[in-house]
Protein backbone atom coordinates (compact mmCIF):
# COMPACT_ATOMS: atom_id res chain seq x y z
CA UNK A 1 0.00 0.00 0.00
CA UNK A 2 2.82 2.45 0.82
CA UNK A 3 4.09 2.42 -2.78
CA UNK A 4 0.55 2.97 -4.01
CA UNK A 5 0.19 6.09 -1.85
CA UNK A 6 3.54 7.45 -3.01
CA UNK A 7 2.53 6.94 -6.65
CA UNK A 8 -0.75 8.71 -5.93
CA UNK A 9 1.03 11.76 -4.54
CA UNK A 10 3.26 12.10 -7.61
CA UNK A 11 0.30 11.80 -9.95
CA UNK A 12 -1.76 14.65 -8.51
CA UNK A 13 -0.42 17.15 -11.00
CA UNK A 14 -1.61 15.00 -13.88
CA UNK A 15 -5.12 14.28 -12.51
CA UNK A 16 -7.05 17.27 -13.89
CA UNK A 17 -8.48 16.53 -17.31
CA UNK A 18 -10.01 19.03 -19.69
CA UNK A 19 -13.67 18.57 -20.66
CA UNK A 20 -14.05 17.98 -24.42
CA UNK A 21 -16.08 20.61 -26.27
CA UNK A 22 -18.62 17.95 -27.22
CA UNK A 23 -19.43 17.55 -23.53
CA UNK A 24 -20.09 21.22 -22.74
CA UNK A 25 -23.80 20.82 -23.33
CA UNK A 26 -23.95 18.23 -20.58
CA UNK A 27 -23.00 20.87 -18.02
CA UNK A 28 -26.64 21.85 -17.93
CA UNK A 29 -27.97 18.32 -17.45
CA UNK A 30 -30.08 18.00 -14.28
CA UNK A 31 -28.38 14.68 -13.51
CA UNK A 32 -25.07 16.55 -13.10
CA UNK A 33 -23.11 13.88 -14.94
CA UNK A 34 -20.94 16.52 -16.61
CA UNK A 35 -18.82 17.86 -13.76
CA UNK A 36 -15.13 17.52 -14.57
CA UNK A 37 -13.84 14.08 -13.60
CA UNK A 38 -11.06 15.38 -11.35
CA UNK A 39 -13.53 17.59 -9.51
CA UNK A 40 -15.91 14.71 -8.85
CA UNK A 41 -13.90 12.25 -6.84
CA UNK A 42 -14.81 8.73 -5.97
CA UNK A 43 -15.82 8.73 -2.31
CA UNK A 44 -15.22 5.94 0.20
CA UNK A 45 -16.46 6.41 3.76
CA UNK A 46 -15.01 3.82 6.14
CA UNK A 47 -16.36 3.41 9.66
CA UNK A 48 -15.12 1.16 12.44
CA UNK A 49 -17.14 0.04 15.45
CA UNK A 50 -16.69 0.51 19.23
CA UNK A 51 -13.16 1.90 19.06
CA UNK A 52 -11.63 4.64 21.17
CA UNK A 53 -9.89 7.87 20.25
CA UNK A 54 -6.37 6.50 20.83
CA UNK A 55 -6.69 3.05 19.21
CA UNK A 56 -4.88 3.85 15.94
CA UNK A 57 -1.13 4.14 15.66
CA UNK A 58 -1.44 7.63 14.18
CA UNK A 59 -3.55 8.63 17.20
CA UNK A 60 -1.15 7.29 19.83
CA UNK A 61 -1.69 3.53 19.91
CA UNK A 62 0.77 0.65 20.09
CA UNK A 63 -1.58 -1.37 17.82
CA UNK A 64 -0.15 -1.99 14.36
CA UNK A 65 -2.14 0.14 11.87
CA UNK A 66 0.38 1.03 9.12
CA UNK A 67 -2.22 1.47 6.39
CA UNK A 68 -4.36 3.98 8.26
CA UNK A 69 -1.17 5.64 9.52
CA UNK A 70 -0.01 6.05 5.92
CA UNK A 71 -3.35 7.53 4.86
CA UNK A 72 -2.96 10.02 7.71
CA UNK A 73 0.63 10.91 6.81
CA UNK A 74 -0.45 11.60 3.22
CA UNK A 75 -3.66 13.32 4.21
CA UNK A 76 -5.27 15.16 7.08
CA UNK A 77 -6.10 14.17 10.67
CA UNK A 78 -9.02 15.96 12.35
CA UNK A 79 -8.26 16.01 16.08
CA UNK A 80 -11.66 17.26 17.30
CA UNK A 81 -14.17 15.29 15.29
CA UNK A 82 -17.29 13.85 16.91
CA UNK A 83 -19.85 11.07 16.65
CA UNK A 84 -23.06 10.51 18.65
CA UNK A 85 -21.86 8.03 21.35
CA UNK A 86 -23.74 5.00 19.98
CA UNK A 87 -23.81 2.82 16.88
CA UNK A 88 -27.40 3.21 15.62
CA UNK A 89 -27.67 6.99 16.04
CA UNK A 90 -24.22 7.51 14.55
CA UNK A 91 -25.08 5.47 11.46
CA UNK A 92 -28.37 7.26 10.97
CA UNK A 93 -26.67 10.63 11.38
CA UNK A 94 -23.78 9.76 9.07
CA UNK A 95 -26.08 8.45 6.35
CA UNK A 96 -28.43 11.43 6.38
CA UNK A 97 -26.41 14.50 7.41
CA UNK A 98 -28.96 15.10 10.18
CA UNK A 99 -28.87 14.74 13.92
CA UNK A 100 -29.99 11.18 14.69
CA UNK A 101 -33.36 12.16 16.16
CA UNK A 102 -34.21 14.01 12.95
CA UNK A 103 -33.44 10.81 11.07
CA UNK A 104 -35.77 8.83 13.37
CA UNK A 105 -33.05 6.89 15.22
CA UNK A 106 -32.39 8.79 18.44
CA UNK A 107 -31.58 5.59 20.26
CA UNK A 108 -31.63 1.91 19.24
CA UNK A 109 -33.80 0.20 16.63
CA UNK A 110 -36.90 0.19 18.84
CA UNK A 111 -40.06 2.20 18.36
CA UNK A 112 -40.67 4.40 21.41
CA UNK A 113 -43.61 6.15 19.71
CA UNK A 114 -41.87 9.52 19.67
CA UNK A 115 -40.80 11.51 16.59
CA UNK A 116 -37.10 11.19 17.38
CA UNK A 117 -37.22 7.61 18.58
CA UNK A 118 -38.94 5.37 16.03
CA UNK A 119 -35.85 3.20 15.53
CA UNK A 120 -36.20 3.36 11.75
CA UNK A 121 -34.79 5.76 9.15
CA UNK A 122 -37.29 8.52 8.51
CA UNK A 123 -38.89 9.12 5.12
CA UNK A 124 -38.18 12.84 5.66
CA UNK A 125 -34.44 12.10 5.49
CA UNK A 126 -32.37 11.14 2.46
CA UNK A 127 -29.27 8.98 2.57
CA UNK A 128 -25.90 9.82 1.07
CA UNK A 129 -26.48 7.03 -1.43
CA UNK A 130 -29.81 8.50 -2.55
CA UNK A 131 -28.24 11.92 -3.02
CA UNK A 132 -25.05 10.73 -4.71
CA UNK A 133 -26.96 8.44 -7.08
CA UNK A 134 -28.90 11.44 -8.41
CA UNK A 135 -25.51 13.01 -9.16
CA UNK A 136 -24.49 10.07 -11.33
CA UNK A 137 -22.54 8.02 -8.80
CA UNK A 138 -22.58 4.25 -8.59
CA UNK A 139 -23.45 3.47 -4.96
CA UNK A 140 -22.26 0.53 -2.88
CA UNK A 141 -22.32 -0.54 0.73
CA UNK A 142 -20.58 -3.31 2.64
CA UNK A 143 -20.83 -4.06 6.36
CA UNK A 144 -23.13 -3.07 9.19
CA UNK A 145 -26.46 -1.34 8.42
CA UNK A 146 -28.27 -1.15 11.80
CA UNK A 147 -30.67 1.73 11.15
CA UNK A 148 -34.00 -0.07 10.97
CA UNK A 149 -36.14 -2.08 13.37
CA UNK A 150 -37.29 -4.18 10.42
CA UNK A 151 -34.33 -6.53 10.63
CA UNK A 152 -35.68 -10.08 10.44
CA UNK A 153 -35.71 -12.41 7.40
CA UNK A 154 -39.45 -11.84 6.85
CA UNK A 155 -39.37 -8.07 7.57
CA UNK A 156 -40.54 -5.28 5.34
CA UNK A 157 -37.43 -4.16 3.43
CA UNK A 158 -38.39 -0.51 2.85
CA UNK A 159 -35.41 0.69 4.89
CA UNK A 160 -32.82 -1.85 3.77
CA UNK A 161 -29.85 -0.50 1.79
CA UNK A 162 -31.14 -1.19 -1.73
CA UNK A 163 -34.35 0.66 -0.92
CA UNK A 164 -32.32 3.60 0.44
CA UNK A 165 -30.18 4.35 -2.60
CA UNK A 166 -27.49 1.68 -2.78
CA UNK A 167 -27.01 -0.25 -6.03
CA UNK A 168 -25.37 -3.18 -4.24
CA UNK A 169 -25.17 -4.29 -0.62
CA UNK A 170 -23.31 -7.01 1.24
CA UNK A 171 -23.34 -7.07 5.01
CA UNK A 172 -25.52 -7.36 8.09
CA UNK A 173 -28.86 -5.69 8.72
CA UNK A 174 -28.58 -6.16 12.49
CA UNK A 175 -26.02 -4.49 14.69
CA UNK A 176 -23.70 -7.25 15.79
CA UNK A 177 -22.97 -10.94 16.04
CA UNK A 178 -20.32 -13.57 15.63
CA UNK A 179 -17.48 -12.75 13.23
CA UNK A 180 -17.62 -16.36 12.04
CA UNK A 181 -21.39 -16.51 11.53
CA UNK A 182 -22.88 -12.98 11.68
CA UNK A 183 -26.58 -12.41 12.28
CA UNK A 184 -28.71 -11.43 9.28
CA UNK A 185 -25.93 -11.70 6.70
CA UNK A 186 -27.43 -10.27 3.53
CA UNK A 187 -26.57 -10.03 -0.16
CA UNK A 188 -28.60 -7.18 -1.68
CA UNK A 189 -32.11 -8.05 -0.40
CA UNK A 190 -31.52 -11.76 0.27
CA UNK A 191 -30.53 -13.11 3.68
CA UNK A 192 -27.78 -15.71 3.25
CA UNK A 193 -25.36 -17.76 5.34
CA UNK A 194 -21.58 -17.88 4.89
CA UNK A 195 -22.15 -21.20 3.12
CA UNK A 196 -25.01 -20.29 0.76
CA UNK A 197 -23.83 -16.96 -0.70
CA UNK A 198 -23.32 -17.71 -4.39
CA UNK A 199 -21.06 -14.68 -4.96
CA UNK A 200 -18.61 -15.13 -2.09
CA UNK A 201 -17.13 -18.46 -1.05
CA UNK A 202 -13.91 -18.06 0.96
CA UNK A 203 -12.04 -21.08 2.28
CA UNK A 204 -12.66 -19.81 5.80
CA UNK A 205 -15.17 -17.11 6.71
CA UNK A 206 -14.26 -14.15 8.93
CA UNK A 207 -16.54 -11.14 8.74
CA UNK A 208 -13.87 -8.43 8.72
CA UNK A 209 -12.24 -10.15 5.73
CA UNK A 210 -15.62 -10.61 4.06
CA UNK A 211 -16.30 -6.87 4.30
CA UNK A 212 -12.89 -6.13 2.79
CA UNK A 213 -13.20 -8.74 0.03
CA UNK A 214 -16.58 -7.42 -1.09
CA UNK A 215 -15.41 -3.81 -0.97
CA UNK A 216 -12.46 -4.71 -3.18
CA UNK A 217 -14.77 -6.60 -5.53
CA UNK A 218 -17.01 -3.54 -5.82
CA UNK A 219 -14.05 -1.34 -6.77
CA UNK A 220 -12.79 -3.74 -9.43
CA UNK A 221 -16.22 -4.43 -10.93
CA UNK A 222 -17.24 -0.78 -10.96
CA UNK A 223 -13.96 0.13 -12.66
CA UNK A 224 -14.39 -2.58 -15.28
CA UNK A 225 -18.10 -2.05 -15.99
CA UNK A 226 -18.47 1.74 -15.64
CA UNK A 227 -14.96 3.24 -15.82
CA UNK A 228 -16.19 6.79 -16.49
CA UNK A 229 -18.69 6.84 -13.64
CA UNK A 230 -17.67 7.95 -10.13
CA UNK A 231 -18.37 5.61 -7.25
CA UNK A 232 -19.59 6.17 -3.72
CA UNK A 233 -19.00 3.36 -1.22
CA UNK A 234 -19.79 3.10 2.48
CA UNK A 235 -17.66 0.49 4.25
CA UNK A 236 -18.95 -0.23 7.77
CA UNK A 237 -16.65 -2.64 9.60
CA UNK A 238 -17.88 -4.27 12.81
CA UNK A 239 -14.34 -4.39 14.22
CA UNK A 240 -13.71 -3.96 17.07
CA UNK A 241 -17.23 -4.43 18.52
CA UNK A 242 -17.72 -7.37 20.86
CA UNK A 243 -17.42 -10.33 20.76
CA UNK A 244 -13.63 -10.41 20.76
CA UNK A 245 -13.09 -12.68 17.74
CA UNK A 246 -9.82 -12.91 15.82
CA UNK A 247 -7.62 -15.39 14.03
CA UNK A 248 -4.88 -17.02 16.10
CA UNK A 249 -2.13 -15.78 13.76
CA UNK A 250 -3.25 -12.19 14.41
CA UNK A 251 -3.58 -12.66 18.17
CA UNK A 252 -0.06 -14.08 18.33
CA UNK A 253 1.37 -10.69 17.30
CA UNK A 254 0.15 -9.18 20.57
CA UNK A 255 0.85 -12.04 22.96
CA UNK A 256 2.24 -10.64 26.19
CA UNK A 257 1.99 -6.98 25.11
CA UNK A 258 -0.73 -6.20 27.67
CA UNK A 259 0.50 -8.37 30.54
CA UNK A 260 1.52 -5.27 32.49
CA UNK A 261 -2.05 -4.04 32.71
CA UNK A 262 -3.96 -0.87 31.90
CA UNK A 263 -1.82 1.92 33.31
CA UNK A 264 1.46 1.43 31.40
CA UNK A 265 -0.35 1.23 28.05
CA UNK A 266 -2.50 4.24 28.83
CA UNK A 267 0.42 6.38 29.99
CA UNK A 268 2.48 5.43 26.94
CA UNK A 269 -0.37 6.44 24.65
CA UNK A 270 -0.82 9.71 26.52
CA UNK A 271 2.87 10.52 26.09
CA UNK A 272 2.87 9.73 22.37
CA UNK A 273 -0.27 11.83 21.84
CA UNK A 274 1.38 14.80 23.54
CA UNK A 275 4.62 14.40 21.62
CA UNK A 276 2.80 14.24 18.27
CA UNK A 277 0.69 17.32 19.01
CA UNK A 278 -2.61 15.42 18.97
CA UNK A 279 -3.40 16.65 22.45
CA UNK A 280 -2.30 19.71 24.37
CA UNK A 281 0.21 19.10 27.14
CA UNK A 282 -2.05 20.94 29.60
CA UNK A 283 -4.85 18.40 29.12
CA UNK A 284 -4.46 16.05 32.03
CA UNK A 285 -4.94 12.30 31.90
CA UNK A 286 -8.38 11.42 33.26
CA UNK A 287 -8.64 8.99 36.21
CA UNK A 288 -7.64 5.37 35.73
CA UNK A 289 -10.46 2.83 35.53
CA UNK A 290 -9.66 -0.51 37.12
CA UNK A 291 -6.83 -1.59 39.42
CA UNK A 292 -4.58 -4.14 37.74
CA UNK A 293 -3.28 -5.35 41.09
CA UNK A 294 -6.81 -6.47 41.97
CA UNK A 295 -7.52 -8.27 38.69
CA UNK A 296 -8.06 -11.92 39.64
CA UNK A 297 -7.32 -13.49 36.25
CA UNK A 298 -4.68 -11.35 34.58
CA UNK A 299 -4.06 -13.86 31.79
CA UNK A 300 -7.71 -13.68 30.74
CA UNK A 301 -7.87 -9.91 31.07
CA UNK A 302 -4.75 -9.33 28.98
CA UNK A 303 -5.97 -11.86 26.38
CA UNK A 304 -9.11 -9.73 25.90
CA UNK A 305 -6.97 -6.77 24.85
CA UNK A 306 -4.71 -8.96 22.70
CA UNK A 307 -7.73 -10.06 20.70
CA UNK A 308 -9.09 -6.51 20.52
CA UNK A 309 -5.77 -5.33 19.07
CA UNK A 310 -5.75 -8.23 16.62
CA UNK A 311 -9.21 -7.26 15.37
CA UNK A 312 -8.05 -3.70 14.66
CA UNK A 313 -4.87 -4.98 13.02
CA UNK A 314 -6.90 -7.19 10.66
CA UNK A 315 -9.22 -4.34 9.74
CA UNK A 316 -6.23 -2.12 8.95
CA UNK A 317 -4.85 -4.82 6.66
CA UNK A 318 -8.21 -4.84 4.88
CA UNK A 319 -8.12 -1.06 4.43
CA UNK A 320 -4.69 -1.50 2.88
CA UNK A 321 -6.20 -3.92 0.36
CA UNK A 322 -8.96 -1.41 -0.45
CA UNK A 323 -6.30 1.25 -1.10
CA UNK A 324 -4.33 -1.16 -3.29
CA UNK A 325 -7.47 -1.91 -5.34
CA UNK A 326 -7.94 1.83 -5.89
CA UNK A 327 -4.31 2.15 -6.95
CA UNK A 328 -4.47 -0.82 -9.31
CA UNK A 329 -7.59 0.61 -10.97
CA UNK A 330 -5.88 4.04 -11.18
CA UNK A 331 -8.46 5.68 -8.94
CA UNK A 332 -6.48 6.41 -5.78
CA UNK A 333 -5.44 9.99 -6.46
CA UNK A 334 -9.04 10.93 -7.34
CA UNK A 335 -10.69 9.20 -4.40
CA UNK A 336 -11.70 10.93 -1.18
CA UNK A 337 -11.26 8.39 1.63
CA UNK A 338 -12.75 9.27 5.01
CA UNK A 339 -12.14 7.05 8.03
CA UNK A 340 -13.91 7.49 11.38
CA UNK A 341 -15.45 5.57 14.31
CA UNK A 342 -19.05 5.25 15.48
CA UNK A 343 -18.51 5.86 19.23
CA UNK A 344 -15.89 5.67 21.93
CA UNK A 345 -14.47 2.54 23.49
CA UNK A 346 -17.14 0.28 24.97
CA UNK A 347 -17.26 -0.47 28.71
CA UNK A 348 -20.15 -2.93 28.39
CA UNK A 349 -19.72 -6.27 30.18
CA UNK A 350 -21.29 -8.55 27.57
CA UNK A 351 -20.05 -12.10 28.13
CA UNK A 352 -17.86 -11.13 31.09
CA UNK A 353 -20.29 -11.95 33.90
CA UNK A 354 -20.35 -15.31 35.65
CA UNK A 355 -22.72 -17.53 33.69
CA UNK A 356 -25.36 -19.83 35.22
CA UNK A 357 -24.45 -23.49 35.03
CA UNK A 358 -26.38 -25.43 32.43
CA UNK A 359 -26.69 -29.13 31.90
CA UNK A 360 -24.57 -30.34 29.01
CA UNK A 361 -26.65 -31.36 26.03
CA UNK A 362 -25.78 -32.34 22.48
CA UNK A 363 -26.37 -29.55 19.98
CA UNK A 364 -27.26 -30.34 16.39
CA UNK A 365 -24.99 -28.61 13.85
CA UNK A 366 -26.76 -25.97 11.80
CA UNK A 367 -27.69 -26.74 8.20
CA UNK A 368 -25.78 -24.85 5.53
CA UNK A 369 -28.93 -22.89 4.68
CA UNK A 370 -30.05 -22.30 8.26
CA UNK A 371 -30.05 -18.55 8.86
CA UNK A 372 -28.27 -17.04 11.83
CA UNK A 373 -30.63 -14.47 13.35
CA UNK A 374 -29.15 -14.12 16.87
CA UNK A 375 -26.71 -11.36 17.72
CA UNK A 376 -25.51 -13.54 20.62
CA UNK A 377 -25.72 -17.09 19.24
CA UNK A 378 -26.04 -20.09 21.54
CA UNK A 379 -23.93 -22.34 19.33
CA UNK A 380 -21.44 -22.30 16.50
CA UNK A 381 -22.51 -23.41 13.06
CA UNK A 382 -20.75 -26.75 13.57
CA UNK A 383 -22.65 -27.40 16.82
CA UNK A 384 -20.37 -26.30 19.67
CA UNK A 385 -21.97 -24.39 22.56
CA UNK A 386 -20.83 -20.77 22.79
CA UNK A 387 -18.84 -20.11 25.97
CA UNK A 388 -19.05 -16.93 28.07
CA UNK A 389 -17.88 -15.73 31.46
CA UNK A 390 -14.61 -15.00 33.27
CA UNK A 391 -11.78 -17.23 32.10
CA UNK A 392 -13.25 -17.83 28.64
CA UNK A 393 -10.27 -17.02 26.43
CA UNK A 394 -11.68 -14.96 23.56
CA UNK A 395 -10.83 -15.31 19.91
CA UNK A 396 -12.40 -18.56 18.62
CA UNK A 397 -15.92 -18.93 17.24
CA UNK A 398 -17.20 -20.71 20.34
CA UNK A 399 -16.52 -17.70 22.62
CA UNK A 400 -18.47 -14.48 23.19
CA UNK A 401 -16.72 -11.94 25.43
CA UNK A 402 -16.28 -8.13 25.53
CA UNK A 403 -12.95 -6.55 26.50
CA UNK A 404 -14.27 -4.60 29.50
CA UNK A 405 -14.18 -1.22 31.17
CA UNK A 406 -10.47 -1.13 32.05
CA UNK A 407 -9.37 -1.55 28.44
CA UNK A 408 -12.11 0.81 27.19
CA UNK A 409 -10.56 3.44 29.47
CA UNK A 410 -7.25 2.78 27.70
CA UNK A 411 -8.92 3.09 24.28
CA UNK A 412 -10.38 6.48 25.22
CA UNK A 413 -7.06 7.97 26.43
CA UNK A 414 -6.94 10.70 27.72
CA UNK A 415 -10.67 11.31 28.05
CA UNK A 416 -13.48 10.52 30.51
CA UNK A 417 -16.33 8.07 30.02
CA UNK A 418 -17.22 5.63 27.23
CA UNK A 419 -19.73 4.69 24.57
CA UNK A 420 -23.23 5.79 25.73
CA UNK A 421 -21.98 9.06 27.27
CA UNK A 422 -21.46 12.44 25.64
CA UNK A 423 -18.35 13.35 27.60
CA UNK A 424 -15.31 13.25 25.31
CA UNK A 425 -14.58 9.55 25.80
CA UNK A 426 -17.96 8.64 24.35
CA UNK A 427 -18.07 10.95 21.33
CA UNK A 428 -14.50 11.66 20.16
CA UNK A 429 -13.39 9.96 16.96
CA UNK A 430 -10.34 10.18 14.78
CA UNK A 431 -11.16 11.42 11.30
CA UNK A 432 -8.62 10.73 8.58
CA UNK A 433 -9.19 12.43 5.21
CA UNK A 434 -7.10 11.32 2.21
CA UNK A 435 -7.56 12.73 -1.30
CA UNK A 436 -4.33 13.44 -3.20
CA UNK A 437 -6.05 15.45 -5.95
CA UNK A 438 -8.17 17.48 -3.57
CA UNK A 439 -6.36 17.91 -0.24
CA UNK A 440 -3.06 19.79 -0.59
CA UNK A 441 -2.19 19.36 3.09
CA UNK A 442 -0.01 16.35 3.91
CA UNK A 443 0.39 14.83 7.34
CA UNK A 444 -1.11 17.83 9.11
CA UNK A 445 -3.47 18.09 12.06
CA UNK A 446 -6.78 19.94 11.67
CA UNK A 447 -8.04 21.22 15.01
CA UNK A 448 -11.42 22.68 14.01
CA UNK A 449 -14.32 20.81 15.64
CA UNK A 450 -16.52 18.77 13.32
CA UNK A 451 -19.31 16.22 13.53
CA UNK A 452 -20.35 13.31 11.38
CA UNK A 453 -23.32 15.38 10.14
CA UNK A 454 -20.58 17.09 8.10
CA UNK A 455 -19.86 14.00 6.00
CA UNK A 456 -23.07 14.34 3.94
CA UNK A 457 -22.37 18.02 3.36
CA UNK A 458 -18.83 17.19 2.27
CA UNK A 459 -19.98 14.49 -0.16
CA UNK A 460 -22.60 16.81 -1.66
CA UNK A 461 -19.98 19.54 -2.03
CA UNK A 462 -17.13 17.58 -3.59
CA UNK A 463 -19.44 15.34 -5.64
CA UNK A 464 -21.33 18.16 -7.33
CA UNK A 465 -24.60 16.81 -5.96
CA UNK A 466 -27.74 18.65 -4.94
CA UNK A 467 -29.36 17.97 -1.59
CA UNK A 468 -33.11 17.79 -2.31
CA UNK A 469 -35.97 19.68 -0.71
CA UNK A 470 -38.26 16.81 -1.71
CA UNK A 471 -37.58 13.15 -2.44
CA UNK A 472 -39.93 10.29 -3.33
CA UNK A 473 -42.93 12.43 -2.51
CA UNK A 474 -41.69 13.52 0.91
CA UNK A 475 -40.51 16.92 2.13
CA UNK A 476 -36.91 16.47 3.25
CA UNK A 477 -35.38 17.93 6.41
CA UNK A 478 -32.54 20.31 5.47
CA UNK A 479 -29.12 18.87 6.25
CA UNK A 480 -27.43 20.12 9.40
CA UNK A 481 -23.75 19.69 8.60
CA UNK A 482 -21.05 21.83 7.06
CA UNK A 483 -18.70 20.78 4.27
CA UNK A 484 -15.20 19.95 5.43
CA UNK A 485 -13.71 21.13 2.13
CA UNK A 486 -12.59 24.52 3.56
CA UNK A 487 -10.52 22.68 6.16
CA UNK A 488 -8.86 20.70 3.38
CA UNK A 489 -7.40 24.06 2.31
CA UNK A 490 -6.66 25.49 5.79
CA UNK A 491 -9.79 27.63 5.74
CA UNK A 492 -12.40 28.15 8.46
CA UNK A 493 -15.60 26.11 8.72
CA UNK A 494 -18.37 28.40 9.89
CA UNK A 495 -20.88 26.89 12.33
CA UNK A 496 -23.13 27.92 15.19
CA UNK A 497 -22.83 24.93 17.55
CA UNK A 498 -22.68 21.14 17.75
CA UNK A 499 -25.29 19.26 19.80
CA UNK A 500 -25.73 15.84 21.42
CA UNK A 501 -28.38 13.79 23.17
CA UNK A 502 -28.13 10.11 23.95
CA UNK A 503 -30.00 8.20 26.64
CA UNK A 504 -30.62 11.49 28.43
CA UNK A 505 -26.93 12.43 28.37
CA UNK A 506 -26.68 15.77 26.62
CA UNK A 507 -24.15 18.35 25.47
CA UNK A 508 -23.58 21.43 23.36
CA UNK A 509 -20.29 22.80 22.07
CA UNK A 510 -19.89 26.43 20.99
CA UNK A 511 -16.36 27.37 19.98
CA UNK A 512 -14.05 26.19 22.75
CA UNK A 513 -16.85 25.86 25.32
CA UNK A 514 -18.68 22.63 26.03
CA UNK A 515 -21.68 22.17 28.30
CA UNK A 516 -22.37 18.53 29.21
CA UNK A 517 -24.58 16.56 31.60
CA UNK A 518 -25.12 12.93 32.59
CA UNK A 519 -28.56 11.42 33.05
CA UNK A 520 -30.36 11.13 35.45
CA UNK A 521 -28.66 13.71 37.68
CA UNK A 522 -28.80 16.23 34.85
CA UNK A 523 -26.34 18.66 36.43
CA UNK A 524 -24.71 20.79 33.77
CA UNK A 525 -20.90 20.82 33.69
CA UNK A 526 -18.96 23.47 31.77
CA UNK A 527 -15.50 23.00 30.28
CA UNK A 528 -13.10 25.11 28.26
CA UNK A 529 -11.96 22.62 25.62
CA UNK A 530 -8.89 24.67 24.75
CA UNK A 531 -7.49 24.20 28.26
CA UNK A 532 -9.25 21.10 29.58
CA UNK A 533 -10.55 18.70 26.96
CA UNK A 534 -10.21 15.92 29.54
CA UNK A 535 -13.17 17.58 31.34
CA UNK A 536 -11.64 17.58 34.80
CA UNK A 537 -12.15 21.25 35.82
CA UNK A 538 -15.87 22.09 35.88
CA UNK A 539 -16.39 25.85 35.45
CA UNK A 540 -20.18 25.85 35.73
CA UNK A 541 -20.08 27.46 39.16
CA UNK A 542 -18.02 30.42 37.96
CA UNK A 543 -19.83 30.97 34.64
CA UNK A 544 -23.58 30.89 35.46
CA UNK A 545 -24.58 33.22 32.62
CA UNK A 546 -22.74 31.12 30.05
CA UNK A 547 -24.35 27.96 31.44
CA UNK A 548 -27.79 29.55 31.20
CA UNK A 549 -27.28 30.78 27.63
CA UNK A 550 -25.85 27.48 26.40
CA UNK A 551 -28.45 25.32 28.15
CA UNK A 552 -31.25 27.45 26.69
CA UNK A 553 -29.72 27.01 23.25
CA UNK A 554 -29.48 23.24 23.77
CA UNK A 555 -33.15 23.13 24.85
CA UNK A 556 -34.25 25.01 21.72
CA UNK A 557 -32.25 22.63 19.51
CA UNK A 558 -33.57 19.54 21.32
CA UNK A 559 -37.17 20.55 20.65
CA UNK A 560 -36.44 21.47 17.03
CA UNK A 561 -34.47 18.28 16.34
CA UNK A 562 -36.93 15.91 18.12
CA UNK A 563 -34.49 14.99 20.90
CA UNK A 564 -37.30 16.17 23.18
CA UNK A 565 -39.61 14.79 24.32
CA UNK A 566 -37.47 11.76 25.17
CA UNK A 567 -38.43 8.29 26.46
CA UNK A 568 -35.98 8.17 29.37
CA UNK A 569 -37.41 7.46 32.81
CA UNK A 570 -34.29 5.85 34.25
CA UNK A 571 -30.72 5.35 33.03
CA UNK A 572 -30.43 2.84 30.20
CA UNK A 573 -26.77 2.18 30.93
CA UNK A 574 -24.76 2.67 34.09
CA UNK A 575 -21.12 2.04 34.83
Amino acid sequence: MFDALKRANTSVAHSRLAIPLTCIALLFSPSMHAAETADRPNIIVIMSDDMGYSDLGCFGSEINTPNLDQLASNGLRFTQFYNTARCCPTRASLLTGLYPHQAGVGWMTRDDQLDGYHGDLSSTAVTMAEVMRTAGYGTYMVGKWHVTRFDRPDSDRHNWPLQRGFDRFYGTIMGGGSYYDPAMLTRDNTVVTPLTDAEYKPESFYYTDAITDNAVQNIRKHSADTPDKPMFMYVAYTAAHWPMHAREEEIAKYRGKYAGGYQPIREARYKRMQESGLIDSQWKLSPQAGNWDRVANKEWESRCMEVYAAMIDRMDQGIGRIVNALSETKKLDRTLILFLQDNGGCAETVGRETQPKQAAAPITPMRDDQLQTEVQPRQTRDGRPVRRGPGTMPGPADTYVAYGRGWANVSNTPFREYKHFVHEGGISTPLIAHWPAGIPRRGELERQPGHLIDIMATCVDVGGAKYPAEFSGHAITPMEGRSLRPAFHSETISRDAIYWEHEGNRAIRIGTWKLVAKFPDGKWELYDMSRDRSELNDLAGTEPERVKAMSDQWEAWAKRAHALPWPWKKPVYTE
